[in-house]
C-alpha cells in the first residue's frame, strides 16, 4: 500500500514539473508557445502572411510545439523510471 502512495507522489511530482515545462516553435514570423499540459500558452501572427499560410503555419507550429514537449514528457518520465524502478 505504501508502494502505490509512493508511486502516486511520484507521479504527481512529474505532473507538477511538467506543467512548468515551456516548448515554442516559429516558423515565417509566427510564433507558439506550448506548457507541459500541453495547452497553448502564447500565439504570435504574422500579419504579412494571408490568412490561408497563417492557418497552415500556425498548424505547423502547433504540431511542432507539441512534439518538443512531448519528448520531453517522455524524457523526464524515462529518468523517473530509472530513478525509482
Amino acid at each position: 500500500m505504501f508502494e502505490k502512495l509512493r508511486q502516486l507522489q511520484q507521479l504527481k511530482s512529474l505532473q507538477d514539473d511538467l506543467g512548468k515545462e515551456k516548448a515554442e516553435a516559429e516558423r515565417e514570423g509566427v510564433k507558439v508557445v506550448v506548457n507541459g499540459k500541453m495547452e497553448v500558452e502564447e500565439i504570435w501572427l504574422n500579419a504579412e502572411l494571408s490568412k490561408e499560410r497563417q492557418e497552415m503555419v500556425v498548424k505547423d507550429c502547433l504540431n511542432d510545439a507539441l512534439g518538443k514537449i512531448k519528448l520531453v514528457a517522455a524524457q523526464k518520465m524515462l529518468t523517473m523510471k530509472e530513478k525509482f524502478f
